[in-house]
Protein backbone atom coordinates (compact mmCIF):
# COMPACT_ATOMS: atom_id res chain seq x y z
CA UNK A 1 0.00 0.00 0.00
CA UNK A 2 2.71 2.64 0.78
CA UNK A 3 4.57 1.62 -2.70
CA UNK A 4 1.04 2.25 -4.33
CA UNK A 5 0.03 5.72 -2.64
CA UNK A 6 3.77 6.77 -3.51
CA UNK A 7 3.91 6.03 -7.27
CA UNK A 8 -0.21 7.69 -6.87
CA UNK A 9 0.95 10.62 -5.37
CA UNK A 10 3.70 10.56 -8.81
CA UNK A 11 1.17 10.41 -11.32
CA UNK A 12 -0.81 13.33 -9.95
CA UNK A 13 2.32 15.61 -9.93
CA UNK A 14 2.84 14.57 -13.52
CA UNK A 15 -1.22 15.43 -14.60
CA UNK A 16 -0.69 18.95 -13.08
CA UNK A 17 2.91 19.26 -14.72
CA UNK A 18 1.41 18.62 -17.90
CA UNK A 19 -1.77 20.44 -17.40
CA UNK A 20 0.11 23.45 -16.45
CA UNK A 21 1.82 22.81 -19.31
CA UNK A 22 -1.09 22.75 -21.43
CA UNK A 23 -2.22 26.00 -19.72
CA UNK A 24 1.02 27.72 -20.48
CA UNK A 25 0.33 26.84 -23.92
CA UNK A 26 -3.04 27.85 -24.49
CA UNK A 27 -2.02 31.57 -22.61
CA UNK A 28 1.24 32.23 -24.92
CA UNK A 29 -0.44 32.06 -28.36
CA UNK A 30 -2.81 34.58 -29.26
CA UNK A 31 -6.30 34.21 -29.06
CA UNK A 32 -9.65 36.27 -29.37
CA UNK A 33 -10.89 35.26 -26.46
CA UNK A 34 -10.26 34.28 -22.99
CA UNK A 35 -11.58 31.01 -21.67
CA UNK A 36 -13.95 31.19 -18.74
CA UNK A 37 -10.99 30.51 -15.77
CA UNK A 38 -9.12 33.59 -16.99
CA UNK A 39 -12.28 36.37 -17.41
CA UNK A 40 -13.22 35.19 -13.90
CA UNK A 41 -10.11 35.55 -12.60
CA UNK A 42 -9.76 38.88 -14.39
CA UNK A 43 -13.28 39.96 -13.73
CA UNK A 44 -12.33 39.50 -9.39
CA UNK A 45 -9.10 40.99 -9.38
CA UNK A 46 -10.43 44.08 -11.56
CA UNK A 47 -13.38 44.12 -8.83
CA UNK A 48 -11.00 44.47 -6.29
CA UNK A 49 -8.50 46.89 -7.76
CA UNK A 50 -11.47 49.16 -8.90
CA UNK A 51 -12.53 49.03 -4.83
CA UNK A 52 -9.27 49.62 -3.71
CA UNK A 53 -8.58 51.98 -5.80
CA UNK A 54 -11.09 54.98 -5.68
CA UNK A 55 -11.04 55.55 -1.81
CA UNK A 56 -7.24 55.06 -2.54
CA UNK A 57 -7.12 58.51 -5.06
CA UNK A 58 -9.58 60.41 -3.29
CA UNK A 59 -7.05 60.45 -0.09
CA UNK A 60 -4.07 60.96 -2.67
CA UNK A 61 -5.88 63.88 -4.06
CA UNK A 62 -7.06 65.45 -0.81
CA UNK A 63 -3.34 64.83 0.71
CA UNK A 64 -1.81 66.81 -2.99
CA UNK A 65 -4.32 69.98 -2.42
CA UNK A 66 -3.23 70.24 1.12
CA UNK A 67 -0.12 69.92 0.09
CA UNK A 68 -0.63 72.90 -3.05
CA UNK A 69 -2.58 74.73 -0.71
CA UNK A 70 0.47 75.18 1.80
CA UNK A 71 2.57 75.70 -1.37
CA UNK A 72 0.55 78.65 -2.02
CA UNK A 73 0.27 80.39 0.85
CA UNK A 74 3.93 79.95 1.24
CA UNK A 75 4.44 81.58 -2.25
CA UNK A 76 1.56 83.89 -1.57
CA UNK A 77 3.43 85.12 1.66
CA UNK A 78 7.08 85.58 0.14
CA UNK A 79 5.01 87.55 -2.62
CA UNK A 80 3.65 89.89 -0.24
CA UNK A 81 6.78 89.98 1.71
CA UNK A 82 8.23 91.28 -2.05
CA UNK A 83 5.73 93.42 -2.66
CA UNK A 84 5.86 95.44 1.05
CA UNK A 85 9.31 95.48 0.19
CA UNK A 86 9.09 96.75 -3.42
CA UNK A 87 6.39 99.28 -2.17
CA UNK A 88 9.03 100.68 0.23
CA UNK A 89 11.76 101.26 -2.19
CA UNK A 90 9.42 102.98 -4.18
CA UNK A 91 8.15 105.11 -1.70
CA UNK A 92 11.77 105.74 -0.67
CA UNK A 93 12.85 106.29 -4.40
CA UNK A 94 9.87 108.66 -4.98
CA UNK A 95 11.18 110.55 -1.78
CA UNK A 96 14.42 110.72 -2.92
CA UNK A 97 14.04 111.78 -6.61
CA UNK A 98 11.40 114.83 -4.95
CA UNK A 99 14.63 115.83 -2.29
CA UNK A 100 17.08 115.17 -5.05
CA UNK A 101 14.82 117.95 -7.33
CA UNK A 102 13.87 120.33 -4.39
CA UNK A 103 17.86 120.92 -3.91
CA UNK A 104 18.57 121.08 -6.87
CA UNK A 105 15.90 124.29 -7.67
CA UNK A 106 17.63 125.26 -4.26
CA UNK A 107 21.06 125.21 -5.84
CA UNK A 108 19.74 127.19 -8.80
CA UNK A 109 17.81 129.98 -6.81
CA UNK A 110 21.27 130.49 -4.58
CA UNK A 111 23.33 130.15 -7.42
CA UNK A 112 20.74 133.24 -9.08
CA UNK A 113 21.35 135.63 -5.94
CA UNK A 114 24.66 137.03 -6.58
CA UNK A 115 26.61 138.53 -4.32
CA UNK A 116 23.94 137.43 -1.34
CA UNK A 117 25.20 135.18 1.11
CA UNK A 118 22.71 131.99 1.88
CA UNK A 119 22.12 129.38 4.63
CA UNK A 120 20.48 126.41 3.45
CA UNK A 121 18.51 125.04 6.29
CA UNK A 122 16.07 121.92 6.79
CA UNK A 123 12.25 122.34 8.04
CA UNK A 124 11.94 120.26 11.13
CA UNK A 125 8.69 121.27 12.88
CA UNK A 126 5.10 122.57 11.25
CA UNK A 127 2.47 122.98 13.54
CA UNK A 128 -1.23 121.02 11.97
CA UNK A 129 -2.91 124.35 13.72
CA UNK A 130 -0.48 127.06 12.15
CA UNK A 131 0.11 125.40 8.67
CA UNK A 132 -0.01 128.75 6.60
CA UNK A 133 1.84 130.68 9.79
CA UNK A 134 5.32 129.29 10.94
CA UNK A 135 7.98 126.78 10.51
CA UNK A 136 10.99 126.15 12.54
CA UNK A 137 14.09 125.44 10.96
CA UNK A 138 17.26 123.43 11.88
CA UNK A 139 19.31 126.77 11.99
CA UNK A 140 19.73 129.44 14.76
CA UNK A 141 22.31 132.59 15.89
CA UNK A 142 25.43 129.81 16.05
CA UNK A 143 24.81 130.07 12.65
CA UNK A 144 24.38 133.02 11.73
CA UNK A 145 20.35 133.69 11.61
CA UNK A 146 19.20 136.64 12.61
CA UNK A 147 15.37 138.22 13.50
CA UNK A 148 14.20 139.39 10.30
CA UNK A 149 16.22 137.66 7.22
CA UNK A 150 14.30 136.32 4.34
CA UNK A 151 13.95 132.83 4.21
CA UNK A 152 13.36 131.57 0.46
CA UNK A 153 12.47 128.37 -0.86
CA UNK A 154 12.96 126.78 -4.72
CA UNK A 155 10.61 128.75 -5.54
CA UNK A 156 10.83 132.19 -4.58
CA UNK A 157 10.40 134.01 -1.03
CA UNK A 158 8.66 132.65 1.75
CA UNK A 159 8.53 134.61 4.62
CA UNK A 160 11.03 135.66 7.63
CA UNK A 161 12.92 134.65 10.52
CA UNK A 162 10.75 135.51 13.33
CA UNK A 163 12.46 133.86 16.47
CA UNK A 164 15.69 132.75 16.71
CA UNK A 165 17.49 129.98 19.09
CA UNK A 166 21.15 128.75 19.53
CA UNK A 167 20.63 126.23 16.84
CA UNK A 168 16.69 126.34 15.69
CA UNK A 169 15.01 129.37 14.38
CA UNK A 170 11.06 129.78 13.44
CA UNK A 171 9.92 131.84 10.07
CA UNK A 172 7.15 133.44 9.29
CA UNK A 173 5.25 132.83 6.41
CA UNK A 174 3.90 135.58 3.89
CA UNK A 175 0.87 133.54 4.23
CA UNK A 176 0.26 134.72 7.75
CA UNK A 177 -1.38 137.78 6.51
CA UNK A 178 -2.81 138.96 10.01
CA UNK A 179 0.86 139.26 11.45
CA UNK A 180 2.97 139.59 8.88
CA UNK A 181 4.83 142.97 7.97
CA UNK A 182 4.40 144.71 4.51
CA UNK A 183 6.83 143.91 2.72
CA UNK A 184 7.94 146.04 -0.45
CA UNK A 185 7.15 145.00 -3.65
CA UNK A 186 7.54 145.40 -7.35
CA UNK A 187 5.82 144.76 -10.44
CA UNK A 188 8.07 144.22 -13.30
CA UNK A 189 5.79 145.79 -16.91
CA UNK A 190 7.27 145.43 -19.72
CA UNK A 191 9.05 148.32 -21.60
CA UNK A 192 7.97 150.81 -18.24
CA UNK A 193 9.12 151.07 -14.82
CA UNK A 194 7.99 148.85 -12.25
CA UNK A 195 5.16 149.77 -10.30
CA UNK A 196 5.80 149.85 -6.58
CA UNK A 197 3.36 148.51 -3.37
CA UNK A 198 2.98 146.41 -0.52
CA UNK A 199 2.45 142.69 0.19
CA UNK A 200 0.18 143.33 3.31
CA UNK A 201 -2.25 140.24 3.43
CA UNK A 202 -3.68 136.86 2.15
CA UNK A 203 -7.53 136.91 0.21
CA UNK A 204 -8.46 133.51 1.33
CA UNK A 205 -11.23 133.85 -1.24
CA UNK A 206 -8.63 134.15 -3.81
CA UNK A 207 -5.84 132.11 -2.31
CA UNK A 208 -3.13 134.77 -3.18
CA UNK A 209 -1.15 137.97 -1.77
CA UNK A 210 -2.86 141.22 -1.21
CA UNK A 211 -0.71 143.80 -3.45
CA UNK A 212 -1.37 147.08 -1.99
CA UNK A 213 -1.22 150.52 -2.67
CA UNK A 214 0.20 150.73 -6.64
CA UNK A 215 -0.48 153.95 -8.14
CA UNK A 216 -4.36 153.97 -9.81
CA UNK A 217 -2.63 154.56 -13.49
CA UNK A 218 -0.49 151.67 -13.47
CA UNK A 219 -1.83 149.69 -16.12
CA UNK A 220 -1.41 145.81 -14.53
CA UNK A 221 -2.46 142.44 -16.20
CA UNK A 222 -2.46 138.78 -15.13
CA UNK A 223 0.94 137.27 -15.54
CA UNK A 224 3.00 139.97 -14.52
CA UNK A 225 5.86 139.05 -12.71
CA UNK A 226 6.48 140.52 -8.72
CA UNK A 227 9.70 140.69 -6.94
CA UNK A 228 10.95 142.20 -3.62
CA UNK A 229 12.14 145.96 -4.24
CA UNK A 230 14.56 145.68 -1.84
CA UNK A 231 13.23 148.38 0.06
CA UNK A 232 11.45 148.98 2.81
CA UNK A 233 11.88 148.65 6.90
CA UNK A 234 12.49 144.58 6.79
CA UNK A 235 15.40 145.07 4.09
CA UNK A 236 14.87 141.74 2.38
CA UNK A 237 17.12 141.65 -1.01
CA UNK A 238 16.01 142.82 -3.76
CA UNK A 239 14.58 140.64 -7.05
CA UNK A 240 13.32 137.96 -5.01
CA UNK A 241 10.48 136.11 -7.00
CA UNK A 242 7.40 136.73 -4.92
CA UNK A 243 4.39 135.71 -7.34
CA UNK A 244 2.72 136.58 -10.33
CA UNK A 245 -0.69 138.75 -10.78
CA UNK A 246 -3.92 137.27 -11.21
CA UNK A 247 -6.33 140.05 -10.54
CA UNK A 248 -6.30 143.74 -9.95
CA UNK A 249 -9.01 145.70 -8.56
CA UNK A 250 -9.44 149.26 -7.18
CA UNK A 251 -9.25 150.36 -3.91
CA UNK A 252 -12.10 151.29 -1.54
CA UNK A 253 -11.54 154.99 -1.77
CA UNK A 254 -11.02 154.56 -6.03
CA UNK A 255 -6.71 156.04 -5.63
CA UNK A 256 -4.80 153.24 -5.56
CA UNK A 257 -4.93 149.52 -6.99
CA UNK A 258 -5.31 146.70 -5.36
CA UNK A 259 -3.55 143.47 -7.53
CA UNK A 260 -4.02 139.91 -6.09
CA UNK A 261 -0.87 137.79 -6.35
CA UNK A 262 -0.05 134.31 -6.80
CA UNK A 263 2.64 132.79 -4.67
CA UNK A 264 5.69 131.09 -6.91
CA UNK A 265 6.60 128.91 -3.88
CA UNK A 266 4.28 125.94 -3.09
CA UNK A 267 3.79 126.86 0.68
CA UNK A 268 1.96 122.96 1.28
CA UNK A 269 5.54 121.20 0.25
CA UNK A 270 7.71 123.10 1.89
CA UNK A 271 11.11 121.02 3.06
CA UNK A 272 14.02 122.93 2.29
CA UNK A 273 14.64 127.09 3.09
CA UNK A 274 17.07 129.27 2.66
CA UNK A 275 18.11 131.72 5.05
CA UNK A 276 19.41 135.25 3.16
CA UNK A 277 21.80 137.64 4.55
CA UNK A 278 21.01 141.08 4.20
CA UNK A 279 24.23 142.35 4.66
CA UNK A 280 25.49 141.27 0.98
CA UNK A 281 29.35 142.54 -0.48
CA UNK A 282 27.23 144.23 -3.10
CA UNK A 283 24.96 145.99 -0.54
CA UNK A 284 27.58 146.82 1.86
CA UNK A 285 30.01 148.73 -0.83
CA UNK A 286 26.75 150.49 -2.13
CA UNK A 287 25.99 151.89 1.68
CA UNK A 288 29.79 152.75 2.00
CA UNK A 289 29.92 154.55 -1.96
CA UNK A 290 26.96 156.42 -0.30
CA UNK A 291 28.51 157.24 3.13
CA UNK A 292 31.31 158.88 1.13
CA UNK A 293 29.00 161.04 -0.88
CA UNK A 294 27.46 162.31 1.70
CA UNK A 295 30.75 163.84 3.63
CA UNK A 296 31.36 167.05 1.94
CA UNK A 297 33.82 169.65 2.83
CA UNK A 298 33.03 172.26 5.61
CA UNK A 299 32.02 175.68 3.30
CA UNK A 300 34.99 178.72 3.29
CA UNK A 301 33.82 182.15 3.96
CA UNK A 302 35.27 184.12 1.44
CA UNK A 303 35.66 188.20 2.56
CA UNK A 304 34.23 190.26 0.06
CA UNK A 305 36.45 192.76 -2.29
CA UNK A 306 36.80 195.90 -1.72
CA UNK A 307 36.12 195.94 2.28
CA UNK A 308 36.29 199.18 4.08
CA UNK A 309 39.50 200.05 5.58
Amino acid sequence: MPHFFSNKRLILLMVSIIVLVILVGLTLNEREEVTWPEQFINDSVGVVQSAFQRPANFFSGIFNDISDIVNIYEENERLKSQMDDYAFLSSEVEGLREENASLQEAQEMEESLGDYSSLTALVIERQPDRWTETIGINRGSQHGVENDMAVISAGGLIGRVQHTGMFTSQVQLLSDGERMNRISAMVAIEDEDPAYGFIEGWDEEEDAFILSTIDAETELEEGQEVRTSGLGGLGFPADLPIGEVTGVETDEYGLTLNAFVEPAADYHNIEHVMVLDRNSPALEDFEEEEAETEEVEEPVELEPEGSPD
